[in-house]
């Protein structure tokens, strides 16, 4: 799994590329917490390039929602596709993650405040 960082306006982007999975999935949750330690409050998941996550990608994402929120943060999950939506749909997390079905839309919500 790659993770790569840009910016839109005060909103950081996570371009996730590659498998979420028991190997991996902790690589998501340091970087947020480095990034909530700047004072980041604005934050896109952007799944666009995953093509599978297990149990453990599941829970890196559960673990970065519940460290945004605590540190009133907030969190946008966009352009989950394939597997991965069936996988977040199964598990019934789709009412739990805000997510937008683009980046554009997710960066607009944010914006938006």
């Amino acid at each position: 799994m790659e993770l790569k960082v840009r910016k839109s306006g005060i909103v950081y982007i996570i371009d996730i590329e590659g498998e979420m999975d028991l190997y991996n999935a902790f690589k998501l949750k340091e970087l947020v917490g480095k990034m909530l330690e700047k004072r980041i409050s604005f934050f896109i998941v952007n799944m666009e390039k995953v093509e599978y996550i297990d149990s453990s990608g599941i829970g890196a994402l559960i673990f970065v929602s519940s460290a945004l929120k605590k540190k009133s943060a907030r969190l946008m999950i966009t352009c989950v596709h394939g597997s991965v939506k069936k996988v977040i749909e199964l598990t019934k997390l789709t009412g739990y993650f805000p997510m937008r079905e683009t980046l554009k839309e997710g960066i607009l919500e944010l914006q938006r405040g």
